[in-house]
C-alpha cells in the first residue's frame, strides 16, 4: 500500500498511486499473519527490496521519477500482535515531472522455510498517477465555491 490519499487498488497488483508533483510518497508491505506459532517460530515475512519505474514494455525507466527513493525504515525487531512488522520505502516525486501515468515494479523478497534462502518476486501492474501540483488545491477550491 501507499500513503496517497486518492490511491486506488491498495493491496492489489493494480495499485494506482495518485500524487502531486513534489509529493513525498511512502510504500509499505504488511504481513497478514503476525502471531507467533505454537512451536515458537514466526510466520514467513515479505519485504519490498526495490521499486523500479518501468516503461510500458517493462524495461526500466531511465529518467528519474522520484528523488531519494530508498528504504527508510527497517522492520520492527520485536514481532508481536501489537507491533506491526514492515519495511518502509519513501521517495519524493520529482517536482518537474510531467503529469501522467508512470508504471512501476515492486521487487519483493519473501522468507522461505529454509531460513538461509529467500524467494524473489516482481509485482508488475502498479502505477504512479502524477497530477499537477495545483490540481488538488484548485479542485478543492472549486468545490468550496461551486
Amino acid at each position: 500500500m501507499d500513503n496517497g490519499g486518492d490511491s486506488a487498488g491498495k493491496g492489489t497488483n493494480t495499485l494506482r498511486t495518485v500524487c502531486r508533483q513534489g509529493q513525498v510518497l511512502n510504500w509499505l508491505i504488511y504481513c497478514t499473519d503476525m502471531e507467533k506459532r505454537p512451536d515458537g517460530s514466526w510466520p514467513l515475512f515479505a519485504r519490498i527490496v526495490n521499486i523500479i519505474f518501468v516503461l510500458p514494455d517493462g524495461t526500466p525507466q531511465l529518467r528519474k521519477i522520484c528523488n531519494d527513493l530508498k528504504i527508510y525504515g527497517g522492520p520492527d525487531k520485536i514481532r508481536s500482535p501489537w507491533t506491526p512488522c514492515y519495511y518502509y520505502w519513501a521517495g519524493s516525486v520529482d517536482l518537474e515531472l510531467e503529469p501522467g501515468l508512470y508504471p512501476y515494479r515492486l521487487v519483493l523478497e519473501v522468507d522461505t522455510f529454509d531460513r538461509n534462502r529467500k524467494s524473489y518476486f516482481n509485482l508488475d501492474g502498479p502505477a504512479l498517477q502524477v497530477i499537477p501540483l495545483n490540481a488538488i488545491g484548485a479542485t478543492h477550491a472549486e468545490s468550496q465555491h461551486g
